[in-house]
C-alpha cells in the first residue's frame, strides 16, 4: 500500500537538515546515509550522497530523472554473477568420461 498523499513523501529529518547545510558548504564534501527508505525530494537536486548498501557506501549525484523515488533504489544490496551455462558444468565430466 502507498503513503497517504496528505502526509507527503516521507524523508528524514536529519537529512533535510544535511542537504540545507551543504548547500552553503564550499567544501561540498558528499552527506553519508543510512536512511535508503528517504524519498528524493526537488530539494536533493545536484547533492552527493553515500548510500549505504549494508557492506559499503555507494556514491550517487542526485539528478532531475531521479525526485520521487527512494534512495536506496540507486545503491543494489546484491550483486549479480551471472548464470553459469549448464555446458561448462557438463563438458569436464564428458571429457573424463571419454579418456
Amino acid at each position: 500500500m502507498a503513503r497517504a498523499v496528505w502526509k507527503g513523501p516521507f524523508v528524514e529529518q536529519s537529512l533535510i537538515k544535511k542537504v540545507d547545510k551543504y548547500k552553503t558548504d564550499p567544501k561540498k564534501i558528499p552527506i553519508k546515509t543510512w536512511s535508503r527508505k528517504s524519498t528524493i525530494i526537488p530539494d536533493f537536486v545536484g547533492v552527493s550522497f553515500l548510500i549505504y548498501n549494508g557492506k559499503k557506501f555507494i556514491p550517487i549525484t542526485i539528478s532531475e530523472d531521479m525526485v520521487g523515488h527512494k534512495l536506496g533504489e540507486f545503491a543494489p544490496t546484491r550483486t549479480f554473477f551471472g548464470h553459469t551455462p549448464a555446458d561448462k558444468k557438463a563438458k569436464p565430466a564428458e571429457a573424463e568420461v571419454k579418456k
